[in-house]
């Protein structure tokens, strides 16, 4: 049906290994390696599988780890390009790595779209799913017309429906709901801090110690948790928050995360 998403969930086995060869690394503390686009990373095997995948944290590659393209992989592969990959026809190399960074973009922004309109008061609802709709379409594209794509300027028009939906949620929920839109919070000291229905879009909290903070309701939209200490902290309802954020940050067992679905 037009304008239905499609899954927002990676399946690693129906892509062509995109994220190991059409993305860039850089090397860091997140990758033990550079390697420019398009290049294959040395540790892809022969089946598009990584090679060292039960060993990426002590080898260096902890960016893989917490890497989630949101089903933009398998969608190309599958769908734009029909099952056919870039090492049994050459010539689909360009047209699939220039496509994919677009369809990876599209599918985050079509991840939060799809939860904004999930959870938007009814008043909002007919232009949130109006803005889902729009992206799920362009998902749909050509592999020229997804390369095509101006990915800044579609976000700039779904953001307007994101911050209605996020302000009307947060305006419901008890909490101080402070604004930290952007902030620099990087190693700051938030041990147990009421962030209840907090705007915490772009904010920089790597390495922050957010050890028992309650979060519940706060709006994380690109907020960087790399190396945060989320332990027994709540984050119950936070708004837009993906599993790649959770992943590059410290949790355990006391740490309160909503029910799958929810």
């Amino acid at each position: 049906m037009p304008g239905e998403p499609p899954p927002l969930t990676p399946d690693c086995g129906s892509c062509a290994g995109l994220c190991c060869v059409a993305l860039p690394f850089a090397k860091s503390a997140d990758f033990a390696a550079s390697k420019p686009a398009g290049t294959p990373c040395t540790h892809l095997a022969a089946d598009f599988r990584c090679e060292i995948h039960e060993h990426l944290r002590p080898s260096g590659w902890t960016g893989c780890t917490v890497f989630d393209c949101h089903g933009a992989g398998q969608h190309l592969t599958q769908h734009t390009f029909g099952g056919r990959d870039w090492r049994t026809e050459p010539a689909l190399r360009a047209p699939m790595f220039r496509a994919f960074p677009v369809l990876l973009h599209l599918h985050e922004l079509l991840r939060y779209l799809t939860e904004a309109a999930e959870r938007a008061p009814k008043s909002l609802h007919e232009d949130t799913e109006a803005a889902r709709a729009r992206v799920a379409a362009l998902t749909t594209s050509t592999p020229d017309a997804l390369a095509a794509v101006d990915v800044a300027a579609e976000r700039a028009r779904a953001n307007p429906a994101l911050t209605r939906v996020s302000e009307a949620v947060r305006a419901t929920l008890p909490g101080p709901r402070p604004d930290h839109r952007g902030a620099a919070l990087l190693g700051a000291r938030l041990r147990g801090a009421d962030l209840r229905a907090a705007s915490l879009r772009g904010a920089l909290l790597i390495g922050a110690d957010l050890r028992g903070a309650d979060l519940r309701g706060a709006d994380v939209t690109g907020a960087d948790f790399r190396g945060a200490d989320l332990r027994g902290a709540d984050v119950r309802g936070a708004l837009f928050l993906l599993p790649g954020q959770l992943k590059a940050a410290r949790t355990d067992l006391a740490t309160r995360l909503s029910p799958a679905g929810a």
